[in-house]
């Protein structure tokens, strides 16, 4: 066994105890609040978009096939999805994902939650290879995004164009944990502890490139209703 997987389960093992028992199964108190296979065109209309030229229904999957035209206050990715009228707290998601773009370092999709305007929420870039801006668990509090995994994985590996992944996030607000699994449900890719942000929407998207989501769910003890306009 080599010494960063040595301090990997080690670490896994002291998150576990401090912040509760780890499992894979989803809690009794969880009950699924959202579900979308993007079998019909309408779905997009639950989602509000940086910019509209660059999401489509193809298919039967939600993708971004274009870089937008959108500039966030703070440095920040540039195209997102987010889910309408809902915001989670405490939640599992899961999630397909497929990278369609060309092999480099930060070549990534992310997953975006507890947002709560859009300067203002957590994502995570999920990427070839780990640096101070590419795959990590990252802040975005009224100032350029900041990293804030405690632990991260050496990267993933995408693969072909054609290719699906699993994805699973699992957050809680009380303990302030965030987990991120990739393809294997048992062992997570980053690991974070964030106590920022309760109650906000999820979103789906990418920094800079472009990639689908398909089959979404979410589970969770409950949601907030949210009527307005997420971006301005």
């Amino acid at each position: 066994m080599n010494t960063r997987k040595f301090f990997h389960i080690l670490f896994i093992i002291f998150f576990t105890l401090s912040t509760g028992a780890f499992s894979q199964s989803i809690p009794n108190s969880y009950r699924l609040l959202y579900q979308q296979d993007f079998s019909k065109e309408a779905a997009l209309e639950e989602f509000e978009t940086t910019d509209k030229a660059s999401w489509k229904i193809s298919n039967q999957t939600l993708e971004i096939h274009q870089a937008g035209n959108y500039k966030p206050k703070v440095r920040s990715p540039f195209n997102i999805a987010v889910l309408k009228n809902m915001r989670f707290g405490s939640f599992i998601l899961e999630a397909d994902l497929q990278q369609t773009g060309k092999e480099y370092g930060h070549r990534d999709l992310c997953l975006f939650f507890g947002m709560e305007n859009p300067s203002n929420f957590y994502y995570t870039h999920i990427a070839s290879k780990p640096d101070a801006h590419a795959h990590n668990i990252f802040l975005v509090n009224d100032e350029p995004r900041v990293a804030i995994g405690q632990w991260v994985n050496e990267g993933i590996d995408w693969g072909k164009t054609n290719k699906w992944h699993k994805v699973r996030v699992e957050r809680d607000i009380d303990s302030g944990s965030i987990k991120i699994f990739f393809d294997d449900m048992e062992n997570p890719i980053m690991i974070a502890k964030d106590l920022h942000f309760d109650y906000g929407h999820i979103g789906f998207g990418t920094f800079d490139d472009i990639g689908r989501f398909d089959n979404i769910k979410i589970w969770g003890p409950d949601y907030a209703p949210k009527q307005d306009s997420f971006f301005p």
